[in-house]
């Protein structure tokens, strides 16, 4: 538990510096995916002892995931236009701002209603949002294609690599979920 908790913050604090300092991307990119391979070691095994071979079936559908978007994406199926950008944009939004409400009123002993839950709109929830995440990987990308195009430096590849490494990490948090919670049924 305590490598657990530590990954999560020491990931949460790296993340920001990679963010706002985009140079640093080279050194914090990789102690980034330490800090958030202990955490996600962590989290996995808790889920692992509540629903034993879920961790296998998670990684199996991330990284699934990930290779279907990554076909679609090179093959021109999925094309990021500019509508396209701004409404997976704002997904994640609407999705941070469903969390954080939910967060606050557990602290206040209130729950939200239906998207934790085992019921159909608990798992309509999650599967929206890892399709919002899924999405989230044809901008990374992108991102990644045209830095190369546009010769970006060296500090940009990084931070597209990091760019990436959060998305698939938030999508194999959200493939779990939604695989507990159909285990849960």
């Amino acid at each position: 538990m305590p490598w657990m908790i530590g990954g999560l913050f020491g990931g949460l604090v790296l993340a920001l510096i990679t963010i706002f300092k985009k140079d640093l991307a080279m050194y914090t990119a990789p102690l980034y995916a330490l800090a958030e391979g202990l955490f996600l070691g962590g989290i996995s095994a808790m889920y692992n002892h509540h629903y034993n071979g879920i961790v296998f079936q998670a990684a199996s559908l991330t990284f699934a995931t990930m290779a279907v978007m990554l076909i679609a994406y090179s093959t021109g199926i999925i094309r990021a236009t500019e509508r396209f950008k701004s409404g997976v944009c704002a997904a994640p939004g609407g999705i941070c701002l469903v969390y954080f409400i939910s967060i606050m009123m557990n602290m206040f002993g209130a729950q939200m209603p239906m998207i934790h839950s085992a019921g159909p709109m608990g798992i309509l929830f999650s599967l929206f949002v890892v399709v919002i995440a899924a999405l989230n990987l044809v901008l990374d990308f992108d991102f990644i294609e045209r830095g190369a195009e546009r010769g970006a430096p060296k500090s940009l590849e990084w931070y597209g690599a990091f760019g990436l490494l959060v998305t698939l990490v938030w999508l194999y948090l959200e493939i779990l979920r939604l695989l507990s919670k159909l285990n849960r049924r």
